[in-house]
């Protein structure tokens, strides 16, 4: 049997970059990667404009939570993409990390979260293309 990559996408709040990442990743790979998503200060509920910004693409992120990030899901993880959380991830040795500087979605409206969130489908499509090098990735069209 083989592995399945894993992947942790961690924020600030889990409550709008690393949701719509891990929406993207869970979507595009069809469920070949095992998909986390956390924040270093979780906030109370996930960014309705992150969420309204993926149903325009199909992708339904409403059941997902903001989740506290801990060592247990870094060290579960074989990639972990940080979107400015700092210092505040831990790092551990034969983990891969990767820095994507991205505009917070915070506080925005939906015309300023669909470039954030374009640019994040961009760059899980390339990450899925090193993980899943024989296989097409794709996502749902609305």
């Amino acid at each position: 049997m083989t592995h399945s990559p894993s992947v942790l996408f961690v924020c600030v709040h889990n409550a709008g970059r690393s949701q719509m990442a891990a929406g993207f990743t869970t979507a595009l790979s069809r469920g070949a990667v095992e998909v986390r998503s956390a924040g270093s200060m979780p906030a109370d509920r996930i960014n309705p404009v992150a969420v309204a910004a993926m149903a325009e693409v199909g992708i339904d992120i409403t059941a997902a939570q903001p989740k506290v990030l801990t060592d247990e899901a870094v060290r579960m993880s074989d990639v972990v993409v940080t979107m400015g959380c700092g210092d505040a991830c831990p790092i551990f040795p034969g983990t891969r990390y990767e820095d994507w500087a991205l505009a917070d979605p915070a506080g925005q409206g939906i015309e300023a979260v669909r470039p954030i969130r374009d640019e994040i489908r961009g760059r899980v499509e390339a990450l899925l293309a090193e993980l899943l090098p024989d296989r097409v990735v794709s996502a749902p069209t609305p």
